[in-house]
């Protein structure tokens, strides 16, 4: 329940990277509040809240805009959009305290039943991502030492988060290029599927959304990638390959990056590499002796997702 609540109360650090502020309080400038704080119009506190998010924040990483404003509960409602995403902001009418969640203290926090993890001789393991964003990448890093771990004991897919534009084109949430990586990353797998993991980890670490077309090719060269096989592969076998993953991602009703499936059920445990290698272990009938190995912390953990 607890990374559950930790899930739901982090909607903003989605988009701002590094920004874990769940729950907090944001002083959006260093003096204190007086007794009695003058209160400013919607549009002065929407400009500032805008400009602290952008001048402080993102810092010319992306841009946050103000959809709209109104009055809630005493406080100001923002819905502000950075790229394609929404959220909704709270701020004292004076402009001066910046909330990122608001919780109604009126309503009681019910408390989930993980769901239960079938029991198979081999589980099945699926994990949701795209190549481009950030959590999804973090997923791929954690995953790798429990593949490594227990090797052909389950079977393992990786796949990549696609949806329909409204005249049916294909998108990816970061943009073209990440479509692509996405399809080429999918090419790897189905081709060269030993020399994956290593190509995944320099592309994460050297590409971005905005550089993948041109920088992929030199990344996978170095990994020892047969380029052209990828080249031939992105232009015969695209939309195949993309309307599979389109289907899956509509079977398990994925809604972000990262998402993991175990037999067939979400995993909702602790998102670390010993998180993981426990949630698959206890999808087995007879858990073989690996599953006794605790893996290492170093890896890290994942704190958040792209929507």
């Amino acid at each position: 329940m607890v990374e559950k609540l930790k899930k739901n109360l982090i909607p903003l650090a989605i988009v701002i990277t590094g920004l874990l502020i769940t729950g907090a309080i944001i002083y959006i400038n260093q003096k204190k509040i007086t007794k009695s704080p003058e209160v400013l119009s919607p549009q002065q506190v929407g400009e500032k809240v805008i400009s602290y998010i952008n001048e402080n924040i993102l810092k010319g990483q992306a841009t946050a805009t103000l959809v709209n404003i109104v009055e809630d509960n005493g406080l100001y409602k923002l819905k502000t959009k950075v790229g394609e995403n929404e959220f909704d902001l709270y701020v004292s009418k004076n402009g001066k305290l910046l909330f990122p969640q608001v919780i109604d203290l009126e309503k009681k926090l019910t408390q989930e039943t993980p769901k239960e993890i079938p029991k198979t001789e081999k589980p099945d393991v699926k994990l949701f991502v795209m190549s481009f964003c950030l959590y999804g990448n973090q997923a791929e890093e954690i995953m790798r030492p429990v593949i490594e771990l227990l090797g052909n004991k389950f079977n393992f897919g990786l796949h990549y988060i696609v949806s329909k534009g409204t005249n049916g084109e294909l998108l990816s949430l970061h943009g073209e290029q990440e479509l692509h990586q996405d399809i080429r990353e999918i090419c790897v797998l189905k081709y060269q599927k030993e020399k994956f993991w290593d190509f995944v980890e320099r592309v994460n670490k050297n590409c971005t959304a905005q550089n993948a077309d041109t920088c992929w090719e030199k990344t996978a060269e170095d990994s020892g990638i047969n380029t052209q096989e990828i080249k031939d592969c992105e232009k015969t076998e695209s939309n195949l390959l993309l309307e599979q993953e389109l289907n899956l991602v509509k079977e398990y009703g994925v809604t972000g990056s990262p998402q993991l499936f175990i037999n067939g059920v979400e995993y909702e445990g602790e998102r670390t590499s010993e998180g993981y290698k426990k949630g698959i272990c206890s999808g087995f009938l007879n858990p073989p002796s690996e599953c006794q190995q605790v893996l290492s912390s170093e890896s890290g953990s994942v704190e958040g997702g792209c929507k």
